[in-house]
């Protein structure tokens, strides 16, 4: 009987495994929205880090250590935070194209480890401003496995949407 147990777990462990190293070798989340603002609007609050605490989901953890450097806003602007819930990590502006783009270098330190790229994209008719939130970079092969579980896509997607929301509610006022 034991043995039963015994090799039904490891055929399903060989299953995760092998199920887990046919995901792809790169990943990306991404969630739009329209605002009634302009593309400027959304631009200035997106390459100051200092306003994240206004609108981004992820700035729960009520004991964050936040710290600000390099440039005030735009290329250069540095955001490190370490926290209970939040884990350690840092985040760059490394690339800003006036209106229209922002790149950021997302690095996580705490729990885990992964470097990742965060763009936003605004595309505007003059009233109206379309932001797209995007994260993409390698799908280790941890999370390869962690996806077999979970879909990451939807978990983090949704804190996205939750962040879009909070910008249109703040922009549009």
């Amino acid at each position: 009987m034991l043995k039963g147990i015994g090799l039904l777990v490891l055929v399903l462990l060989l299953g995760v495994i092998g199920f887990a190293a046919t995901k792809p070798d790169h990943f990306r989340i991404e969630r739009s929205i329209e605002i009634q603002t302009s593309a400027e609007k959304v631009y200035s609050v997106l390459t100051d880090l200092r306003q994240g605490s206004t609108w981004s989901p992820f700035e729960k953890d009520p004991g964050m250590q936040r710290k600000f450097s390099g440039s005030e806003t735009g290329k250069g602007a540095i955001y490190e935070w370490e926290g209970k819930e939040a884990g350690v990590g840092r985040m760059e502006i490394t690339e800003t194209v006036p209106f229209s783009k922002i790149v950021l270098k997302l690095d996580f330190l705490k729990p885990f480890e992964a470097h990742d790229i965060v763009e936003y994209t605004i595309a505007s008719d003059g009233k109206t401003a379309r932001l797209t939130w995007a994260m993409y970079g390698a799908n280790h092969y941890f999370s390869k496995v962690m996806s077999v579980f979970c879909d990451v896509d939807k978990l983090v997607g949704s804190e996205f949407e939750t962040g879009l929301a909070n910008l249109k509610r703040i922009l549009e006022k």
